[in-house]
């Protein structure tokens, strides 16, 4: 009795794979989209999540390398009485003393409200303070000009101010007109504004203030000539060791009555309050992801149950369990892999609308764009696994009755 030797089954190609898997996708093209449409949110909001904080991160670096970190403000604390403490008439004089110090200047708090009007009642101050300031200012903050000029020498003594830009857009004054310059109300004196400055992340109080000269602040409005604020410029690599003296220098009888801040940590800690929540939306993307690769896990199941007939079909032509069970698989990996694909493309798009909406530089992370589509592809293949088996566990006589 002679044997026979059957062949054996033929191996298919990874292409042949892919493409029986995508048959499987053609013949139900809504069902396959609206499973992946689970997988394509997931992963836009993965993506999204990673590059708007990155993004942000960088024009953050951007703005504080244009803005210069160098910047270091001091200004008075408290007694130890309690009481509001001041500082020396000569502070800014000090301050330039210090070796590494490139450039130092000081502002001056007074009593006066600013209005647009005298209808206003005074107390009304909408959130507005007004400065003494000198010319120098304006150079050592590194801030520009919107509209106008600033305070000159010249102009020290006469009536004469420079809003920033919250204070301009609060008392309604968007532009400048040489010919009929438009005038506020400082407490009881009208002073005519020359000047409109741009915004300023380092100094925001600056933003929100009516700058005045520092003598006719002293003859007008009641200044006392003791600075409120000093802001010092100093070498990149000597920040930390001005720092550490600057309270000293400025009030050598009482250094612990000085507070010296660097307002480019206030920016850089804002930036990373915005972390938490970019961890939160990162989590709710894992969420939309995990219920996406459920609904594909059910897709395939139910896919099993309705093309039993093929399946035993192909057994009984002689396809293996093996051969069963990676054309389900592919077809599930497939199916999560384009909308992983699909929701990396939406990520890009909503990173890139809302980097632009902010004026920022989009930066998409390599990583979290090939990540999206790997993740989402082994989310596929978990979500396929138990479907593939069940499949290749049918025999063709079950399948076919």
């Amino acid at each position: 009795m002679t044997a026979v030797l059957l062949p054996e089954p033929a191996r298919l190609k990874p292409p042949d794979v892919v493409a029986l898997g995508a048959h499987g996708m053609r013949t139900r093209p809504v069902r396959a989209v609206l499973s992946a449409l689970g997988i394509a949110i997931g992963v836009a909001a993965m993506v999204a999540v990673l590059a708007i904080p990155a993004s942000g991160a960088q024009a953050l670096h951007d703005r504080l390398a244009a803005l210069g970190t160098n910047l270091l403000t001091a200004g008075p604390g408290q007694t130890l009485f309690g009481e509001n403490a001041t500082l020396p008439d000569d502070a800014v004089a000090m301050a330039r003393r210090i070796g590494p110090v490139q450039a130092a200047a000081g502002t001056g708090t007074t009593s006066a409200s600013v209005r647009r009007s005298d209808k206003i009642a005074a107390d009304d101050t909408s959130g507005l303070a007004v400065y003494a300031a000198r010319p120098d200012l304006l150079g050592v903050l590194g801030g520009k000009v919107r509209a106008g000029a600033f305070l000159a020498a010249g102009n020290q003594n006469y009536p004469v101010t420079v809003l920033g830009s919250q204070a301009a857009a609060r008392l309604g004054i968007d532009h400048l007109d040489p010919a009929r310059p438009p005038q506020v109300l400082i407490g009881t004196q009208w002073f005519t504004v020359v000047g409109i400055l741009a915004p300023m992340p380092l100094a925001p109080e600056i933003e929100r203030s009516a700058l005045v000269g520092w003598d006719v602040a002293e003859r007008l409005l009641g200044f006392d000539g003791h600075p409120s604020t000093v802001y010092v410029r100093a070498e990149e690599s000597q920040v930390d060791g001005v720092r550490s003296v600057l309270a000293a220098t400025l009030n050598p009888q009482a250094p612990n009555e000085v507070e010296v801040r660097r307002p480019s940590d206030a920016l850089a800690a804002q930036k990373l309050t915005d972390t938490t929540y970019s961890a939160l939306f990162l989590g709710l993307g894992g969420v939309a992801l995990l219920v996406g690769g459920v609904g594909v896990a059910n897709t395939m199941v139910i896919s099993v149950l309705e093309r039993r007939r093929e399946i035993g079909l192909r057994r009984a032509l002689g396809a293996t369990k093996r051969q069963v069970r990676g054309q389900f698989l592919a077809e599930s990996v497939l199916l999560s892999g384009l909308g992983g694909l699909a929701g990396v493309l939406a990520g890009v798009l909503v990173t890139a609308g809302y980097a632009l909406s902010q004026g920022w530089p989009a930066v998409l992370p390599v990583g979290a764009l090939a990540g999206g589509v790997g993740v989402a592809a082994l989310v596929g293949a978990v979500a396929g696994a138990y479907p593939a088996m069940r499949a290749a566990r049918l025999a063709p006589t079950q399948a076919l009755a």
